[in-house]
């Protein structure tokens, strides 16, 4: 349903954010993207270390 986001539709998100945050605000705004986008990441790697612990421990 949503493909790959190309180079216009980049842009056009951009200008977004910088009309609704402003110019003051978007580095604020991308740094706390950035730090969700790791968490969440962390999150995953741990899930999949994880579970095949606990499928070696039902053995």
């Amino acid at each position: 349903m949503f493909g790959r986001l190309g180079l216009p539709e980049l842009l056009i998100i951009l200008f977004l954010a910088l009309i609704i945050f402003g110019p003051g605000k978007l580095p604020e705004v991308g740094k706390a993207l950035g730090r969700t986008i790791g968490e969440f990441r962390k999150a995953s790697r741990e899930a999949k270390e994880e579970k095949p612990a606990e499928e070696r421990q039902e053995e």
